[in-house]
């Protein structure tokens, strides 16, 4: 697979022991993210909550890419545990704190602990687009067709 180089720095107080993000199988598309609690301790996320969990990191997305950040699907499955706003674009001139948007759509209050994976994280190239108006658009076999109009599966 190709690769592309981004480059990360700790915040002051992180815990640098949990590593930067990485892949946890060779076929991986996503790098999981830990939570790097500043306490090192737990936050509790009530149903229907939502909380920005730090991770501990900064970094320079190389020009002409993005960082999506993506829910875990254990998480999601098991939990109710997912990221509002996914997949969250992260632009390549941004060098603030990397914080996560979890939130639980589980019916039980959830643990996020210091070092657990949270999330995951797929670096992609982005196109920027020339947006013209036009008098009328071409047509196609679905036309105006709306969710659900190719079919009741």
């Amino acid at each position: 697979m190709p690769t592309v180089t981004l480059h990360m720095t700790w915040e002051a107080e992180a815990d640098q022991s949990l590593g930067l993000p990485s892949y946890e199988t060779n076929g991986s598309a996503g790098a999981d993210i830990r939570a790097n609690l500043p306490d090192r301790g737990t936050i509790s996320l009530a149903p229907g909550a939502r909380v920005l969990v730090p991770t501990g990191l900064r970094m320079a997305i190389p020009e002409g890419f993005e960082a999506q950040i993506r829910p875990r699907s254990g998480l999601a499955l098991k939990y109710g545990i997912t990221l509002p706003n996914a997949p969250g674009t992260i632009d390549w001139d941004y060098r603030g704190p990397l914080g996560i948007i979890v939130m639980n759509a589980g019916s039980e209050t959830f643990e996020i602990g210091h070092g657990m994976r949270i999330a995951q994280m797929v670096v992609a190239p982005v196109v920027q687009t020339d947006f013209v108006t036009v008098e009328s658009l071409d047509d196609t076999d679905r036309g105006a067709g709306g969710f659900g109009s190719t079919g009741s599966r």
